[in-house]
């Protein structure tokens, strides 16, 4: 494939895994080579390792407690992959709370940009704007693309990180909007600034629920309720090598 992965991404998990391998393990300098091309930036008053999306914050979070161990990286900066999770999640809030783009609904409780289904590849011009719209992208803040999509399940997961703003915005979707509310949770994404004409009201839903999306609320849930998926990939010898031969020092390590 003509793609290399570079920048802070969910491959933080493969890496780790990679490097704990117990038969043809990555050279430890692959992952300090990955590392080498981070974005540390400062957004809307919160400094941290840049991904616009919120799923690069939490999937790899799904399986390893990152709480108090740190890398070369997060030494050098004095947090830890968690805290960062946790700033990223405070940086969609403000975002949308700024609302640059002046998207319906956007608001202290209404955020959560990241990949997901959205109205389609169409461009349609809304109370004199020209607004351009996606499939399924991954949506970031603060570069974009942001078509006014918001993902609710992706909030949900960011329960460990954030609960004071996860909680009131997760309230906020279940009582303001049931239409997001399906058989599985919540469905893939909303969009208010979209009208969906086909039903003849304001605003599009998507009609569908995907594994990837559910699959980490669940373990999230947990994680956050007990942390058992956090505690059984602690005992894990693999991972548990894979961090150190990363670097990872301190903490329960």
């Amino acid at each position: 494939m003509g793609y290399r992965w570079e920048g802070y991404d969910e491959a933080l998990l493969l890496y780790v895994l990679g490097l704990g391998s117990p038969t043809y393990p990555l050279p430890e300098e692959s992952y300090a080579a990955w590392c080498s091309t981070y974005r540390w930036k400062e957004i809307d008053g919160h400094e941290f390792l840049y991904a616009g999306s919120l799923f690069v914050h939490q999937f790899s979070h799904l399986w390893i407690d990152f709480r108090g161990i740190q890398d070369a990286f997060m030494r050098d900066r004095g947090i830890d992959y968690f805290e960062n999770s946790r700033r990223a999640t405070h940086v969609q809030q403000r975002y949308a709370i700024r609302n640059p783009l002046g998207f319906e609904g956007y608001g202290p409780h209404f955020w959560g940009l990241t990949a997901s289904d959205g109205p389609g590849w169409i461009t349609r011009r809304i109370g004199g704007v020209e607004r351009r719209f996606f499939d399924y992208v991954a949506r970031g803040v603060p570069y974009g693309p942001d078509d006014g999509t918001v993902a609710p399940w992706a909030v949900v997961v960011s329960l460990p990180f954030a609960p004071d703003i996860v909680l009131p915005t997760v309230r906020h979707f279940k009582e303001v909007y049931p239409e997001v509310t399906g058989k599985y949770c919540f469905k893939c994404s909303f969009n208010l600034t979209f009208s969906d004409e086909s039903r003849g009201k304001p605003g599009w839903t998507s009609a569908y629920h995907y594994g990837i999306n559910l699959g980490p609320i669940v373990l999230m849930f947990e994680n956050c309720r007990s942390g058992l998926l956090w505690a059984l990939m602690r005992r894990c010898p693999y991972l548990v090598t894979g961090l150190r031969r990363a670097g990872f020092t301190k903490g329960w390590l």
